[in-house]
């Protein structure tokens, strides 16, 4: 009796992870998070761009080129050394971001904003203060999934035309005006809503092609492929979902890109715990960790203290330090257990990202909090997401009516998923 039951289960399991992408607000705020942090970085860093990442690095070009002649690194920035193209390369690393937050053309913005980040970080490897590391794998991570399903212009885009197709359909079922069908049936099909994603579809294909021909991809065999099989993938899905919408083939596509999806989300996940646990097992082998006393010395260091009359408050109480200290490494070795208490997960992350306030707060890193406070969105439950994007939602509805604008109608429809099966290809790279 337990064998088909447990075939059953087995069923459904691999129909779910087949035929939906998992986690659609998790991947959502993983997106926005990572976007919004590296868009912020790179605004403040903004006057100082040259001495970081560009001609004037105390990290030479010189010293750069035969670092990477080493490790095989992939920067865009080591094509030439000159300041038009170090400019052009950090706007368009701005750009990136800034579109990526939005979620327009998600798939297209999120091989850029790797290039961005891949480009910057890998020309000067010393600037950062750790969450450079967690934003640069999350960064290629992220065109591995289908992270535009909610909360994106994407989805907007695609919700969209699905009113506009069945206002279409109800309207012929109906017997209304030939004519506004078809203006209606012209929008949802004609060729120029979709201009944009052939024509970056297109541009990222002439460089892809030059960068290729003339070895600039980096000294790695794997970027390369991720790169070619995106592109070619992506012009595939467009022309099967263009001329083809409804075939099997439309239907394999959407199982591949599925299964990559969620098969990177749990990467995403064991990143994140892996990232914990190595952290909370090294710390139990200090010494100043096992007397409690480790969290006093960075409240000491003028570099990491934004705020000296907090830090010096906070310094000043033994037990307070000796708790904190604790506290963390009790938190880090235990999170990766807790994944199968759904309860004590929940309190673990709330005192995790209260962590990583205090970080941000007491030692100056803000853009190391805000990294790590993405990668642990990953596990927020979704019923909380939901709720918060309902929250956002009315008070975007209230602000415009503090405007005077009357707030359309809402069905709903832009704050679900995105329609797999959508004549849109909203998620794609041409899209």
């Amino acid at each position: 009796m337990g064998t088909p039951s447990r075939a059953r289960g087995i069923v459904r399991g691999i129909q779910r992870i087949t035929a939906s992408s998992l986690g659609p607000y998790q991947s959502a705020v993983i997106r926005i998070g990572f976007s919004a942090t590296y868009l912020l970085f790179l605004l403040r860093e903004l006057p100082h761009r040259q001495e970081m990442y560009g001609p004037d690095a105390p990290w030479r070009w010189d010293m750069a080129e035969q670092l990477i002649s080493n490790n095989q690194a992939f920067t865009t920035l080591m094509w030439t050394d000159s300041t038009v193209w170090f400019e052009i390369v950090y706007a368009l690393a701005l750009i990136a971001a800034a579109l990526l937050l939005v979620g327009w053309h998600t798939r297209a913005m999120s091989v850029l904003f790797m290039a961005g980040v891949l480009s910057l970080q890998n020309r000067s490897i010393f600037m950062g203060d750790g969450g450079d590391n967690v934003l640069h794998l999350m960064a290629i991570y992220l065109v591995l999934t289908r992270c535009g399903q909610v909360w994106s212009l994407d989805a907007r885009r695609a919700a969209r035309r699905a009113r506009a197709a069945l206002t279409a359909d109800e309207g012929a079922v109906e017997g209304s005006d030939t004519d506004v069908s078809s203006d209606v049936d012209e929008g949802v099909r004609s060729p120029r809503a979709d201009v944009v994603g052939p024509l970056l579809w297109v541009a990222y294909g002439a460089v892809l092609v030059w960068a290729t021909g003339t070895d600039n991809l980096g000294g790695t065999v794997w970027l390369p492929v991720l790169f070619w099989i995106l592109w070619t993938g992506h012009g595939v899905w467009w022309a099967v979902n263009r001329y083809a919408p409804h075939s099997e083939p439309r239907t394999l596509l959407d199982v591949i890109a599925n299964l990559a999806h969620n098969a990177t989300l749990v990467v995403i996940m064991a990143e994140v715990c892996l990232i914990y646990s190595t952290a909370g097992w090294y710390k139990i082998q200090g010494s100043r960790w096992q007397d409690g006393t480790a969290l006093y010395f960075p409240l000491q260091l003028h570099y990491f203290t934004p705020w000296p009359a907090l830090s010096d408050l906070l310094a000043s109480s033994g037990v307070m330090v000796m708790v904190l200290t604790y506290a963390t490494v009790i938190v880090q070795v235990a999170f990766p257990f807790t994944l199968f208490n759904r309860r004590v997960k929940n309190v673990l992350l709330v005192v995790m990202i209260g962590e990583h306030v205090g970080i941000a707060l007491l030692l100056g890193l803000p853009f190391f909090s805000m990294a790590m406070i993405a990668a642990d969105a990953v596990f927020l439950p979704t019923v909380f997401l939901v709720w918060l994007g309902g929250r956002a939602a009315l008070g975007r509805e209230l602000l415009s009516r503090g405007r005077g604008k009357v707030p359309r109608p809402r069905d709903g429809a832009e704050d679900r998923e995105a329609p797999e099966h959508s004549g849109s290809g909203g998620h794609t790279l041409v899209g």
